[in-house]
């Protein structure tokens, strides 16, 4: 009864949880980055928002995708 509650939506949490990563990695990159070449900070910014917003666009998906 268990398995059968969480096999429908467990896909949402790992989109969720992938993209916590995702939004992580690039957050740890997009620091790096402006540390290495401070004078592109405002570029290395807005790419930055742009992919984590992509990143996290695919718990929408798995959300919209679920089964009602």
């Amino acid at each position: 009864m268990l398995a059968e509650g969480m096999g429908g939506s467990i896909h949402i949490g790992l989109a969720a949880l992938g993209s916590a990563i995702g939004v992580g990695l690039i957050g740890m990159k997009a620091a790096e980055a402006t540390g290495r070449n401070p004078g592109a900070a405002g570029a290395i910014r807005n790419q930055a928002i742009i992919f984590a917003a992509l990143a996290e666009g695919i718990i929408f998906f798995a959300i919209f995708l679920a089964p009602k």
